[in-house]
């Protein structure tokens, strides 16, 4: 079943990298301009059907026209959503992580799909080369992590995995690293660099990273507060560590 995408640039990415999964662009009357009229014209470059939907009554005009620039409400693409990867095309065996280098992600039960969305397109921009995530206990791969993902969703290779201790021992043997974050952990995330293919496990938005989780990873380590808050949003500490673990982070020499 196709997802309906509100924002733009989410619908562009699928229009861009697998049109064929595109089924329909619906649009409202006014709206084939800016960033859902670039849609539009790539919808009809590819022969995909775009819909201009009637005009909306008086009182929603005034309400759009007030919100120029932004996601022209009512507007939607309909994608239909990518087919998870599996685990061997994350971590081929005949690719070896201390030779290639690189930064991966795992998601142990995150459930908040903003999280997971925000996650994806940091992971995006970072050049992140894939993401593990639970299939239970975890939100469901929707339309809005695909919106707020803002096109990541299309960059970034994925797996959803029942078992996530099979997918870490996966991707040792390929010879990745596995750092674990917890607000328990006694070391800093300063005492580590980029010196090696690393997999960062993001752990559950309230109980953090499972027992047995924690017992896979090789390091685990902290974000230190040096504010009064003392926590951060998951998508948030995720997006720190991608920054500075990615090959192309701020980090880099």
């Amino acid at each position: 079943m196709a997802l309906e995408l509100k924002n733009p640039h989410s619908v562009m990415a699928a229009l861009q990298t697998r049109p064929i999964d595109v089924t329909e662009i619906r649009l409202t009357a006014g709206s084939a301009q800016g960033n859902w009229g670039d849609v539009a014209d790539e919808a009809r470059s590819q022969r995909i059907p775009v819909v201009i939907k009637k005009s909306a009554p008086q009182k929603m005009k005034r309400r759009q026209s007030e919100d120029q620039g932004r996601r022209t409400a009512g507007s939607v693409g309909l994608v239909k959503p990518r087919i998870p990867a599996v685990l061997s095309e994350l971590f081929p065996a005949s690719e070896q992580g201390a030779e290639t280098g690189g930064l991966w992600l795992a998601l142990d039960c995150i459930q908040d799909p903003h999280n997971i969305g925000a996650i994806f397109r940091t992971a995006a921009f970072f050049g992140v080369r894939g993401i593990v995530l639970t299939k239970d206990r975890s939100a469901p791969i929707n339309a809005t992590v695909y919106d707020v993902a803002s096109g990541g969703m299309e960059a970034v290779p994925f797996a959803v995995e029942t078992n996530l201790s099979r997918s870490i021992t996966q991707a040792k043997e390929t010879g990745v690293w596995i750092m674990g974050t917890s607000e328990h952990a006694e070391e800093d995330v300063s005492a580590f660099s980029q010196d090696r293919p690393w997999m960062v496990v993001i752990g559950n938005e309230e109980k953090g990273l499972r027992r047995l989780t924690l017992e896979q990873c090789d390091v685990v380590t902290r974000l230190t507060p040096t504010g009064i808050v003392d926590s951060l949003n998951a998508s948030v500490a995720a997006g720190i560590m991608i920054a500075r673990f990615s090959p192309f982070g701020p980090g880099t020499k």
